[in-house]
């Protein structure tokens, strides 16, 4: 028998990549997707539903379709410095959108909900390995309104019954090993596709912002963890909830930062070639530094980040890039 799951945000980087392990697993995923970031051709591995969270008829239209056993959710604006500027618009796309899935799944009988949730909701508390228990605060207008969709969450477990398992995850990076799927925003805000392409010649210099973080080499640090490795933890979280075992909130990260010079440096050993950077201000939003404690999604979900280093990283993010017909 085939189980559908919706996969907002699928057409995405980390939606496609979470449908491939999906597939994998013997799942058929359901890209539903307005395309307005995502990539048609990125969904490869079960049918795209173009739709937008905006339309609950969309919405009831494609779990009646489909009857999708579980959702996976990765649809949102995720630009933090735009957030700052624009909150309004966060606050109506990401929280007004999640709530007429979160309605329109219990509308459905479809009560299992993964949520791809961030580390931006903890803020900038530096010097503190962050896990599940940390206090959350976040400083901008993203990380808040992924909060608010926690609690959305939340709230629709004692009322109606909703299961969730919430991951909150750090910097993603690289690519499906196989390229099959891969990183191509626009515009691309993420540091090693950036780097690569002022190493590829697709774009001037890579800018570096901020030079006078409290860090070892004045520039932020993130943990950051390889994308396969992330799908991989959403197909485990899927599986944890339709063995009935409850809801919980997991971290996604390596337990490891790495500064932004430290990424650049990394970055020579796998290309051989030199990053050429400009220097620039600080970024309203950022914080100093973001590291993972990620021990229960290791020892619960039996979560393991296997190729999130960053030669694996960078070398697999090297060759979506180099895939020929590749643009960005």
């Amino acid at each position: 028998m085939t189980q559908h799951v919706l996969v907002t945000g699928g057409a995405g980087y980390i939606g496609a990549h979470a449908c491939k392990a999906l597939a994998r697993a013997g799942f058929t995923p359901v890209a539903f997707d307005n395309l307005s970031t995502g990539w048609a051709e990125a969904v490869k591995f079960g049918p795209l539903f173009q739709g937008d969270l905006m339309d609950p008829a969309a919405l009831d239209a494609a779990f009646a379709q489909y009857k999708a056993i579980a959702v996976l959710h990765f649809a949102a604006l995720s630009l933090v410095g735009e957030s700052m500027s624009d909150p309004g618009r966060y606050w109506r796309v990401n929280v007004n959108g999640s709530l007429n899935l979160v309605e329109a799944a219990v509308r459905a009988g479809c009560l299992n909900f993964v949520f791809s949730s961030t580390c931006a909701t903890y803020g900038d508390q530096d010097g503190v390995l962050l896990n599940e228990d940390t206090p959350q605060y976040p400083i901008n207008a993203y990380g808040a309104s992924k909060k608010a969709i926690e609690e959305i969450v939340k709230n629709f477990g004692p009322a109606h019954g909703l299961n969730h398992v919430i991951f909150r995850y750090f910097n993603v990076a690289g690519a499906d090993p196989e390229a099959e799927v891969g990183e191509q925003h626009r515009p691309e805000t993420h540091l090693i596709p950036l780097m690569l392409d002022a190493i590829e010649g697709r774009r001037p210099a890579l800018t570096i912002f901020g030079q006078d973080y409290p860090t070892p080499d004045g520039t932020c640090v993130r943990d950051y963890v390889h994308v396969s490795d992330l799908a991989d933890a959403h197909v485990k979280g899927l599986q944890w909830l339709l063995a009935g075992r409850g809801n919980r909130a997991f971290n996604l990260g390596t337990g490891h930062g790495f500064s932004v010079r430290q990424v650049v440096d990394a970055s020579r050993a796998v290309t051989n070639r030199e990053v050429p950077m400009t220097l620039g201000a600080r970024r309203a939003g950022d914080a100093a530094a973001l590291v993972s404690g990620s021990a229960r999604a290791r020892e619960e979900l039996g979560w393991r980040p296997e190729r999130s280093t960053l030669p694996l990283m960078i070398g697999d993010a090297l060759a979506w890039s180099r895939k020929p017909g590749f643009s960005r």
